[in-house]
């Protein structure tokens, strides 16, 4: 990573080496202390529930950092999820639970993809912010929260909000402050340091050293539009790794603008499989094409094959259905149990849906996917 990038103590993948990014944090600095909700625009992949994060570490507050996924709440659930319930308050509630906005009292609640959040729960998100308290499914008795809210969202709410498909009144009370993240192509200075830091980070986790990104390769890498962002980018520089088997990063290993940036020559052609995908030949059916890549893979046996294959086929169906494990299970033709076994083995599961990180930072959430 560049000597003149910055990434803050406790983010995973938040870099701010470019002007654009460090003006950025520069905000956050100055929005930190306050206790008035943050709304955080950009689009998707840009790394809005990290800036969140940064914002509950630079606040000071004591409490635990908590993330929900707004888009991935059932309808029925939401608010029992949100707000909790008694005992007996509906049919399968055995027991009283707390809801989000209690579990995060003292710190700090992240509403992510609020667009996305029914308008009924909306009524009762706009109370809770005014009055300061919760009541639970059941009970009638309020319950005192102290929580600082931040959400976040790609959407256009003022828009959403001339159709009726968003509260006007609970975007007024959202957007007393907000913190627009750039895309990753308005702000290329962060493209080089985040890509060393993802190819440190998978690196690490495989027991390897991470290899050296080539001038040509990140020439490659600047070029590019980046429509998915960091998550794009954290995307390529795991596949690069796994297809560069220790060797530096070349332009023909980044999986960037539609395919790899080179094809391999007949004269070249005694690497492993996982190099050889990038050959596309639509003339014949996708298995015929692969097992003939296959057969030439054979001509240098021994390394590890088999576990290059497996790791190749998840990679590439995870990253396909966008980190869905239901659908890539689905894709896969096996099970979900088998999907997050095969996500565990290659590292390509982040984090599990409940995880208590260092410093108190905590994450609930409703999402079906590992990121």
């Amino acid at each position: 990573m560049s000597t003149n990038s910055y990434r803050p103590s406790g983010t995973r993948d938040l870099v701010f080496a470019d002007p654009a990014s460090r003006q950025l944090f520069e905000y956050i600095e100055k929005l930190a202390p306050s206790e008035v909700p943050v709304l955080i625009t950009g689009e998707t992949g840009t790394g809005k529930e990290l800036v969140a994060q940064q914002l509950h570490q630079l606040s000071g507050r004591a409490g635990p950092f908590l993330a929900v996924n707004c888009g991935a709440i059932s309808d029925h659930l939401a608010e029992s999820e949100l707000f909790g319930h008694e005992a007996g308050s509906f049919t399968g509630a055995a027991g009283k639970r707390e809801g989000w906005f209690e579990a995060a009292h003292g710190g700090t609640l992240f509403l992510d993809e609020i667009g996305d959040l029914p308008l009924a729960l909306q009524v009762k998100l706009l109370r809770v912010l005014e009055e300061h308290e919760v009541v639970r499914i059941g009970s009638r008795k309020p319950i005192p929260v102290n929580v600082r809210l931040i959400a976040a969202t790609n959407a256009d709410l003022d828009q959403a909000a001339a159709v009726g498909r968003f509260r006007s009144d609970l975007l007024y009370r959202l957007n007393i402050a907000q913190a627009r993240v750039p895309s990753l192509r308005e702000r290329p200075g962060d493209i080089l340091p985040l890509a060393r830091h993802f190819l440190a980070k998978h690196s690490q986790r495989a027991g390897t050293t991470a290899p050296d990104v080539t001038p040509a390769a990140a020439e490659a890498l600047l070029r590019h539009a980046w429509p998915g962002n960091i998550r794009e980018l954290r995307n390529v520089m795991h596949f690069a790794l796994l297809i560069a088997s220790g060797r530096a990063i070349q332009p023909e290993h980044l999986k960037v603008n539609g395919g790899w940036g080179a094809a391999v020559t007949p004269q070249e052609d005694t690497t492993p499989l996982a190099q050889h995908v990038q050959i596309a030949d639509d003339s014949q059916p996708p298995l015929e094409a692969i097992a003939g890549h296959l057969r030439r893979s054979f001509d240098t046996p021994g390394g590890s094959l088999l576990e290059d294959l497996e790791r190749l086929i998840v990679t590439e169906a995870y990253q396909r259905c966008g980190g869905n494990q239901v659908q890539s299970a689905q894709l896969l033709g096996v099970t979900r149990n088998v999907i997050r076994t095969l996500l565990k083995r290659h590292g390509l599961l982040q984090e599990p849906p409940f995880r208590m990180a260092d410093g108190g930072n905590r994450r609930w959430s409703m999402h079906t996917t590992g990121m």
